[in-house]
């Protein structure tokens, strides 16, 4: 994909997108799986803990084969305590996994931005203050994913906003900050400041390239990896013989039909 620097606005926020959002949203749209789930998950060293503000139920505890909704016990057959063991462990071996992916995601998408403040900015005080504030932006959404995932806590609705956010918000303030050289190269009418401009964006072009398409690549294998065990969770709910009071059957996690689909239009282009 091309970036040329046409209109020096527009251009630069097209890159600054561009290197950033893509590599946060890399590993959400490479997967062919996408499930959803309205609850906020604990992971705790006694058991693991699904909970929502609406709807019913709103607490599930299991540990050791053992279930509880709602504050009360539920009898289970011992086929299903055998599930309920092998759904904790599959998820105490997903999160770490996920947050590692998170992480990676972090890494690949500052970089980016990295490049492309180290790329366009001419003035060395101003350079070296915005890759300072890069460094911190990243290590403060490095420290949320180790507060939050790394430590079994996945909040529904939250596992790429936390990236997309840090990154989006990161983007707009770049976008204001980073323009006022180019966009006095580009003002400037001296055909040699122009020149350098277009150098400038051309080798900006093919550096984030192999910023990103490499790492980015490595990251949806890593993230397509964690397909099977979210579809074996799936599974194992949906083997579940027991019964809630309601009389229906536990749903935790549901395929994610649209975001699927997405992904694998974006992955097809």
């Amino acid at each position: 994909m091309r970036r040329r620097l046409m209109f020096p606005f527009a251009g630069l926020a097209a890159l600054l997108i561009a290197g950033g959002t893509q590599a946060a949203e890399i590993h959400a749209h490479h997967l062919s799986c996408s499930f959803d789930s309205d609850y906020d998950l604990q992971v705790e060293a006694n058991g693991i803990v699904f909970s929502r503000n609406d709807g019913h139920p709103r607490d599930i505890f299991m540990h050791d084969g053992q279930l509880r909704v709602d504050g009360q016990n539920v009898a289970v057959s011992q086929a299903d305590a055998a599930r309920l063991r092998e759904y904790e462990q599959q998820v105490r071996e997903l999160m770490p996994a996920v947050a590692a992916v998170a992480r990676e995601g972090v890494d690949i998408g500052y970089a980016a931005l990295t490049t492309v403040v180290a790329t366009l900015s001419e003035n060395g005080d101003e350079r070296s203050r915005l890759l300072q504030e890069l460094r911190d932006r990243r290590s403060d959404a490095l420290r949320q994913i180790d507060a939050s995932l790394g430590h079994g806590r996945w909040k529904a609705g939250d596992a790429s906003e936390l990236i997309d956010h840090s990154l989006e918000s990161t983007v707009t303030d770049l976008v204001g900050e980073v323009t006022g050289d180019v966009v006095k190269d580009a003002l400037s009418g001296d055909s040699n400041r122009l020149a350098a401009l277009q150098a400038r964006t051309d080798a900006l072009d093919a550096t984030l390239d192999k910023a990103i398409d490499a790492p980015a690549e490595k990251l949806g294998q890593r993230a397509e990896a964690l397909c099977p065990g979210f579809s074996h969770l799936e599974r194992l709910q949906g083997q579940f013989q027991f019964r809630l009071a309601d009389g229906n059957t536990l749903q935790l996690i549901s395929p994610d039909k649209d975001r699927s689909d997405k992904a694998r239009q974006y992955a097809d282009r």
